[in-house]
């Protein structure tokens, strides 16, 4: 398999990440044949977290691949903000994975730069991992989140962080054009390794998973994460990490106008719609939606297994609320616009933007967002 340099950690990684959310859903029996398959094919780097199953997955990974320690980097993640609390985390994940270090420390859902203020203060969970680094136990520090990478890029400006992980799939960067406009320019500057997680945007790009993947695997990135709980699903994955093409900009640009899980109705941030005579902030507006519901509730209904997926993944990022008080304190909201049309025409991808930000209106008006389930 294609290995890539981790930024300045200087380490080599597999293209495919093995994920260990999801080996919490299946036996060890399992867990114990893919963890050990997926080194066999090529892959090195594995990556958990103390929370997946209180422990289940740190564990079962600790009992099948421990005696080959040597073979696989090995990232696991501290969701504490205090020191006391991150200390603790780190010896028992250690003890979980029957390991004496692991390769790579993230600090864990950064969703505010008040969260990364707590973890860089005095007495923050940074501090255990730096003592942990200097035991040896630790070798490198970088810290994840999911979504919109506001907090990712004021870290990357604030600590030196060796390695960043974030979400990137066809879907979200459309939501959280940041991801690819400043975090990765960013993390390249600084040579910090990145890692991508959700290829498949939790699975909402289901029906379309070697595009997804191809799409993953193009990015200036050094690992892209999926979760395996199934023999085929590995095989499958593998087949896709050894065997996909390069993407030029133009396929890249076909497969955004292309893409079902886009269609006419999920803003690509182009900003080619302005300006607007009402001085509207169309594409804004439109991240404001991303940021509430990732641009998943247009109003239309489709098959009973798509509307159950969108509602389970619509508010995944936890950013809901926060989508609601930015609204409220928009210049000019989506109420202005007069339809004149003007900005119908400018849309390349053909979005009826009247009707969308009616829609979103709807959906982040302070008192109907305050009842929204």
């Amino acid at each position: 398999m294609e290995k890539r340099v981790l930024g300045k950690t200087g380490v080599e990684v597999s293209l495919l990440g093995f994920g260990g959310f999801h080996l919490c859903e299946i036996p060890y029996g399992e867990a114990e044949y893919l963890l050990n398959q997926y080194l066999d094919q090529g892959g090195n780097y594995i990556e958990t977290a103390p929370s997946y199953g209180n422990g289940e997955s740190e564990i079962k990974i600790g009992k099948a691949v421990s005696h080959r320690r040597k073979e696989y980097i090995l990232a696991t993640k501290a969701h504490d903000r205090d020191y006391e609390g991150c200390k603790k985390t780190i010896n028992q994940s250690l003890a979980n994975l029957q390991t004496d270090y692991v390769d790579i420390l993230l600090m864990h859902a950064i969703d505010s730069t008040e969260t990364l203020k707590r973890i860089l203060a005095e007495d923050g969970a940074i501090k255990a991992a730096e003592e942990a680094k200097k035991e040896g136990k630790v070798k490198h520090i970088g810290l994840s989140m999911h979504g919109h990478p506001e907090s990712l890029i004021t870290a990357l400006h604030t600590y030196p962080f060796e390695v960043v992980m974030t979400t990137i799939n066809y879907f979200d960067v459309c939501n959280f054009p940041d991801i690819l406009g400043k975090l990765l320019p960013l993390a390249k500057e600084k040579n910090v390794g990145v890692i991508i997680m959700k290829p498949l945007a939790d699975g909402y790009l289901y029906k379309h998973v070697e595009q997804a993947f191809t799409y993953a695997f193009n990015q200036d990135v050094s690992i892209v994460v999926t979760g395996m709980n199934t023999r085929d699903m590995l095989d499958i994955d593998f087949g896709y990490a050894n065997n996909y093409k390069q993407m030029t900009d133009d396929a890249i640009e076909n497969l955004m106008q292309r893409a079902e899980e886009l269609g006419n109705y999920v803003c690509r941030q182009c900003g080619k719609c302005l300006p607007c005579q009402e001085n509207i902030n169309i594409p804004y507006v439109f991240f404001l939606e991303a940021l509430y519901d990732r641009q998943m509730v247009d109003g239309t209904f489709g098959s009973a297994a798509d509307y159950a997926l969108k509602e389970r993944l619509k508010h995944w990022f936890g950013t809901k609320e926060k989508a609601i008080e930015l609204y409220q304190k928009i210049g000019v909201s989506a109420k202005a616009c007069t339809q004149c049309g003007e900005c119908l025409n400018k849309c390349p991808y053909h979005i009826d933007i009247i009707k969308k930000l009616k829609n979103i209106d709807y959906k982040l008006d302070y008192t109907y967002g305050k009842i929204m389930v």
